[in-house]
């Protein structure tokens, strides 16, 4: 098995997999392409998260699939995996998808659909599920989305190994991070905002959701992606009430989110997380594949729009009935089964 992971979402997600893939006596070999490479948003997941060490570590520092694209095709090529394992919709995904060649795929969170072609990560999501052999979905509604489009791929609901990784691990975030301490914030008195999309960081773009921010009553800390920082630094963008400080390991990051009033953000991944926290979310796009948290008046879209921004913030809860969504804690065991089995 050969897993290929290059930004956060994805450390998280092959946590729990990499688990229950030794347990069922699978062989891993990882490569990680780089394409975050800051030690905040990378090398700080594996310490945390107890992940092995990748065999093959890229450093590529880019998101350029065609340049992840050659060097993953000939690790295929040398390690020979029975599958080339790739998680979500990012430029990495891509990459390993297109690097697999001859090799099986299985596409873990596939079927997931924004609608909205205008985001590279629609085109990487579909392209992928065209590429792979095994559909892993995390709902029946992208498994049905999936038949819909006639993918030719054996479609699996297996639930989001993101929602095992949040289940076992944010219990551990609260009781051993310091975070909430070290920014001297009180539970449910701040709200959480991130932003990197490369649409989102966008000078025009960037200066409209900082107005935004800058409305919201709360203080909002705002963990920065290093290159919303160097936009921000560069455009002068600032906000009173916003408080932008580095990334932030995943430990420290979910004990801040998950006792925040309000999580502001463009990441999918988020979207979800703060649905299992019990957190309002507040999605600064147009778009989102999480549609479910939408319908359920947990997360609100309001793109860049300033005022949109300010009165979702204030107006932002959570829904009294809050079904269980993507998961159930076992999508990890599911998935290894389902490798042991093929």
């Amino acid at each position: 098995m050969l897993s290929v992971v290059g930004n956060r979402p994805q450390f998280i997600k092959s946590a729990p997999l990499s688990v229950a893939l030794r347990e069922h006596g699978i062989d891993e070999v990882v490569v990680h392409t780089g394409q975050h490479y800051d030690r905040e948003l990378s090398q700080v997941f594996f310490e945390e998260l107890s992940l092995a060490e990748p065999k093959h570590a890229l450093g590529l520092r880019t998101s350029d699939p065609d340049a992840m694209r050659v060097p993953i095709a000939r690790i295929v090529e040398a390690e020979r995996p029975g599958w080339v394992l790739v998680y979500g919709d990012t430029n990495s995904t891509l990459a390993g998808a297109r690097a697999a060649g001859e090799t099986r795929v299985a596409h873990v969170e596939a079927g997931m659909r924004s609608g909205d072609l205008t985001m590279p990560e629609e085109h990487n999501r579909i392209e992928v599920d065209r590429l792979s052999a095994l559909l892993l979905c995390p709902d029946e509604r992208s498994a049905q989305q999936l038949r819909d489009e006639g993918m030719t791929g054996r479609i699996e609901v297996v639930g989001d190994v993101m929602a095992d990784a949040n289940i076992k691990l944010n219990a551990i975030a609260r009781e051993r991070s310091p975070i909430l301490v070290v920014l001297e914030v009180d539970p449910g008195e701040y709200a959480v905002a991130t932003v990197h999309r490369e649409a989102n960081v966008r000078p025009e773009r960037l200066e409209r959701i900082f107005e935004g921010l800058g409305r919201i009553a709360q203080p909002v800390i705002f963990p920065a992606h290093p290159r919303t920082a160097a936009v921000a630094a560069a455009e002068g963008l600032s906000a009173a009430n916003v408080r932008m400080i580095q990334p932030l390991g995943y430990l420290d990051f979910a004990a801040l989110a998950s006792q925040a009033r309000l999580i502001l953000t463009d990441s999918g991944g988020l979207q979800k997380e703060a649905y299992w926290y019990g957190v309002p979310c507040v999605t600064m796009r147009p778009s989102t594949e999480w549609k479910d948290t939408v319908a359920l008046g947990a997360n609100v879209l309001v793109d860049d729009d300033p005022d949109a921004i300010a009165t979702a913030a204030a107006n932002a809860a959570m829904p009294e009935d809050r079904p269980q969504l993507y998961g159930d804690g076992h999508a990890a065991e599911r998935i290894a089964d389902l490798l042991t089995s093929l």
